[in-house]
């Protein structure tokens, strides 16, 4: 595989770190700036908005941008977002740099994807662009472990600072192992990216991402806090017990896409939600005692994190029948879904954490995926419908 390949793992790495590092370092921040825990939440609902709208308006208005120049200037713009969030004399200014740093994300991994797929032959892309995502998942493994490491240790600003390092680092390997002209598709219009969500079963789809991802995310922005302030963990153990997290994600991204290849992706996410609900639904329950939270956030850490190829796989398998024009946009809507269910995730965490205590995040969260496997089951029951209509139009016709 060609070494550009690892270099665009590396931006993805920071870009991964940066996103999630939040979640480890929250109380610390919240202190340092001097806001309410819901407050502080805003540095991760924010985020996912601005990946949200960015991904795929600036994706059309960057597209006639060489490859080259774009993933290196990207990069600059990350390194910029993350030093305003290092030097931030006030908690406006962190959230201006987290806001540009997730307007970043929306733009790099839709190109990322393109350009990886470009470096190698076409047999050999879909390997390509997982070497790539690979960065996100060890972000999620031991960057964001790291991250709060490091805020331990010194201050919530030097997991900033690490994550520029990176990105300044990622951005010369990229200027350096990136071919001076890369092949790149004629950019689709944004308002045909937006019309598939006009149709029915694509925006179905859309909103069982939005509601699944996002409900975890109404009690997982505020993990960091419950391991703090409910379990009794101090920073050092709340960083390995993220470690143990990490890991159980990516032994969920592993088996459960495994699982909807064998079973097909709804019957998969059925399980994989109602299983998420069930454990979110006893965080209030489990979450006193390490031994019992543990072992509950692993299950959590590989239900959440393992839907996300499920969904991307059901996306495109639904645009491909469907929407057929639009399969690339459906994906990257939605992946603006997932941020989108990420924003609203932890804004309506906030209000809850608020209200009702830290604890009874974990109950509404449950609520919110239990909607989401009603929701996959009538997508299911749509594609039974479809499957037996195809096959009676294919008996008549014979």
């Amino acid at each position: 595989m060609p070494i550009a390949l690892y270099a665009l793992a590396a931006a993805a790495f920071a870009i991964g770190m940066a996103e999630f590092v939040v979640v480890g370092i929250l109380p610390t921040i919240a202190i340092d700036m001097q806001v309410d825990i819901p407050t502080a939440g805003q540095l991760v609902s924010l985020y996912a908005l601005g990946v949200a709208v960015a991904a795929p308006i600036l994706t059309v208005l960057t597209g006639r941008i060489d490859r080259r120049v774009l993933s290196v200037g990207l990069m600059l713009l990350f390194v910029a977002a993350n030093l305003t969030a290092y030097f931030a004399p006030s908690y406006g200014i962190l959230l201006l740099g987290r806001v540009l740093a997730g307007v970043v994300q929306g733009v790099f991994y839709s190109m990322a994807t393109v350009v990886a797929a470009n470096l190698v032959p076409k047999e050999k892309s879909g390997q390509a662009i997982a070497i790539v995502f690979a960065g996100l998942t060890v972000a999620l493994v031991s960057g964001v472990p790291f991250g709060t490491f490091l805020s331990d240790l010194f201050s919530w600003r030097a997991a900033f600072m690490f994550i520029s390092v990176l990105g300044i680092l990622s951005a010369i390997a990229q200027w350096f192992l990136l071919p001076k002209s890369m092949e790149r598709p004629k950019p689709a219009s944004l308002t045909r990216q937006l019309s598939v969500v006009a149709v029915p079963r694509i925006f179905l789809v859309l909103l069982i991402t939005c509601v699944s991802y996002g409900g975890g995310f109404v009690a997982y922005t505020y993990l960091s806090e419950i391991l703090k302030t409910v379990t009794g963990l101090n920073p050092t153990m709340i960083s390995l017990t993220l470690v143990a997290y990490g890991v159980a994600v990516v032994l969920g991204n592993i088996y459960c896409a495994k699982m909807a290849d064998a079973i097909g992706p709804v019957r998969t996410m059925v399980f994989m939600f109602a299983t998420l609900a069930v454990v979110l639904a006893l965080l209030s329950t489990l979450a006193s005692s390490l031994y019992t939270m543990l072992p509950l956030m692993m299950v959590w850490g590989a239900m959440a994190f393992g839907s996300i190829p499920v969904l991307q796989l059901y996306i495109v398998q639904q645009a491909q029948i469907h929407a057929p024009h639009g399969v690339d946009a459906s994906s990257s809507l939605n992946i603006a879904s997932f941020n989108g269910g990420i924003a609203l995730g932890a804004w309506a965490g906030g209000l809850v954490v608020h209200h009702y205590g830290l604890l009874a995040t974990g109950g509404v969260a449950a609520i919110i995926v239990a909607v989401s496997v009603l929701l996959v089951l009538l997508s299911g029951h749509h594609d039974k419908k479809q499957t037996l209509s195809d096959n009676t139009l294919a008996m008549s016709e014979s």
